[in-house]
């Protein structure tokens, strides 16, 4: 785990040759430290994940830069992650590159991509290449960018530093979301640069024990509903995230959501407008 003074905002930190880190300045329960930024490239820079509205960031990463700023790629297209895209892009004439944001009430709506990433595409921007690598999942427009010469994937929320992310259901999908590991846990990589929070050593570890801990937290949701002939999102959120703290169990509901729309689809739950049950066999 890397030392929290490395992720203190707007400290540029070298992470391999031509990639550079710079946090944020918005630090939160759900953000961690703050937005990862990423720069790729020496004479040429391309910017991942430019973050929030935020002037001083702005600022920074020009600062950073100091070379020309030609692409800005985005992860996805949640609150912290992209709006800085529009307005880094305006003063640099940088190309934005990314996936449009669904309409789910969640999304920074002023991203407007000049070039969207295929799955499996390898853009060539500069001397740096990066592969785009679609997970949907956290959200279904979450793309992962792996820079194969130095074994890393950088993975916005799709993988975090210590803990799991919230999957926002409907855009999105905890039967995509571990799809998404399995198609990653099929890639050459070594370490992982997550959207918040420090670099990741262990990768495969970190993935298999994700897709455990999501199927462990699906057990527990069919207890709790074998416990009980019938229960809300509101009932079921304390038995299924009783080793959660109260104050982050507003976040654990979607989570919960998500798991149990996946078993709707599998056919093994049922639900009555806000009741869910498992299915009779």
């Amino acid at each position: 785990m890397e030392a929290r003074s490395r992720l203190a905002s707007g400290t540029a930190i070298a992470l391999a040759p031509g990639i550079r880190r710079l946090v944020a300045g918005n630090p939160g329960l759900m953000t961690g430290p703050g937005t990862n930024t990423y720069l790729f490239g020496v004479h040429e820079i391309a910017v991942l994940d430019p973050g929030p509205l935020d002037d001083a960031h702005l600022q920074r990463i020009i600062e950073v830069a100091d070379a020309p700023i030609r692409w800005i790629i985005t992860t996805h297209t949640h609150g912290d992650h992209s709006p800085l895209a529009k307005r880094l892009a305006r003063a640099t004439g940088a190309e934005l590159i990314g996936v449009p944001p669904p309409h789910d009430g969640r999304q920074d709506m002023t991203f407007a991509p000049d070039r969207v990433p295929v799955d499996g595409q390898t853009l060539q921007l500069g001397d740096v290449r990066l592969v785009a690598i679609c997970t949907p999942g956290h959200a279904s427009n979450c793309v992962c960018y792996l820079h194969q010469e130095a074994g890393m994937l950088f993975s916005g929320d799709h993988v975090l530093e210590g803990v799991s992310p919230v999957i926002l259901p409907p855009d999105g999908d905890m039967a995509h979301y571990l799809a998404s590991i399995d198609k990653l846990m099929g890639l050459s990589f070594d370490r992982i640069a997550p959207g918040h929070g420090g670099v990741i050593d262990n990768a495969k570890q970190t993935l298999a024990m994700l897709r455990k801990h999501r199927l462990m937290r699906e057990s527990k949701v069919i207890s709790a509903l074998r416990a009980t002939d019938n229960a809300t999102l509101e009932s079921l959120t304390p038995r299924v995230y009783d080793d959660v703290p109260p104050d982050r169990h507003v976040w654990a509901r979607l989570t919960l959501e998500a798991h149990l729309i996946k078993l709707l689809q599998e056919n093994r739950v049922d639900r009555q407008g806000a009741i869910w049950s498992l299915r009779k066999e």
